[in-house]
């Protein structure tokens, strides 16, 4: 056991730093099996000394960050303690793109600072800025269309591109919804909510709705993509699982001069008919050698939702992989 010690100089930050009723410390003790004890403007870290480490460079990471101005947040504690401490790649300081700390990165919208929490999440986005056409695969809850719509807005406040345009395939997931009312934006605004979603945390309302009316922000079903050349715009394609052979074909030849493009999907929630072959799996098989695509994968351990998303999909996986295994059993007796 190692028993290591931190002083800090400003108790103001130092209270920050802990959280109310200590909550930071409480997180930071539950998921290194440490105990943090705090004396004035000393803490005391008791625990393994691989623990310890990681314990103190948390503490001392998000001190520096209170130093700098920026806020603490139960968020910030869980992203320092999934950061891994190798030192940060080199890179390119754009308006946008900012290295700080361990080499996370700084995505600036209108309503606030998205930070990656993983590093599956920071090579994400490290890719979405370099790359003019990038694919995000992997489990529900990991960031992968928040993420690319925070790059979105944080290119066009920039004047990088000049719309953004967000899109999804309009596909019951199991339900049969029948006849819905209404105009045809009535008919598809269900289906498109998660992208308003996300706008909303990042623009403000009015801003937003202006933006929407002026067709500099457009939300529409892939259907509504044939025929179009996309060009200087940041283009997103959502639940990209969901978008047949045909569909993926059309939406990607729709990339124009000065655009951006990020299909995003999770394999294991395909809700196309049985015997339709899911336009993501096909295009990742058939564009992974291409240079100058890139593809970003995350799994359980990236969810940023609830902890019991992350249990919740581990347990799906294990039951996938053991029907898979006795599948493959019935096989070799057959």
């Amino acid at each position: 056991m190692a028993e290591l010690f931190i002083e800090f100089e400003d108790n103001r930050l130092l209270s920050t730093l802990c959280g109310e009723y200590d909550r930071h410390l409480t997180q930071i003790e539950k998921a290194l099996t440490v105990q943090l004890v705090r004396r004035g403007n000393q803490i005391t870290i008791i625990g393994e000394q691989d623990n310890a480490d990681i314990a103190l460079d948390v503490l001392e990471t998000l001190y520096e960050r209170l130093e700098t101005g920026r806020s603490v947040e139960p968020a910030d504690v869980d992203r320092e303690l999934r950061m891994d401490t190798h030192p940060p790649e080199p890179t390119t300081k754009g308006d946008q793109l900012e290295m700080f700390g361990r080499g996370n990165y700084e995505i600036k919208t209108r309503k606030k600072v998205i930070e990656p929490r993983t590093d599956a999440q920071k090579a994400y986005v490290k890719a979405l800025f370099e790359h003019e056409l990038a694919f995000g695969i992997g489990p529900a809850g990991t960031g992968k269309t928040y993420l690319a719509v925070a790059v979105g807005v944080s290119m066009f406040i920039d004047g990088k591109v000049d719309k953004i345009i967000l899109s999804r395939p309009a596909v019951e997931a199991g339900e049969r919804l029948g006849f819905l009312p209404g105009a045809m934006e009535d008919k598809v605004d269900p289906y498109m909510q998660p992208l308003y979603d996300a706008l909303n945390d990042f623009l403000p309302g009015k801003q937003l709705a202006k933006l929407k009316e002026e067709k500099k922000i457009e939300i529409a079903p892939l259907a509504f993509m044939r025929g179009r050349t996309l060009s200087n715009a940041f283009v997103v394609l959502d639940e990209a699982q969901n978008a047949t052979t045909m569909q993926m074909k059309m939406f990607l030849t729709r990339l124009g001069e000065g655009s951006r493009m990020v299909i995003t999907g999770d394999r294991s929630q395909v809700d196309l008919p049985r015997g339709v072959q899911s336009g993501l799996s096909h295009a990742e098989q058939l564009l992974n050698g291409i240079k100058d695509i890139s593809f970003s994968y995350f799994t359980a351990s990236d969810v940023v939702r609830h902890p019991l998303v992350r249990a919740i999909i581990e347990a799906y996986d294990e039951d996938s992989q053991k029907a898979f295994e006795r599948q493959q059993q019935r096989q070799q007796q057959q």
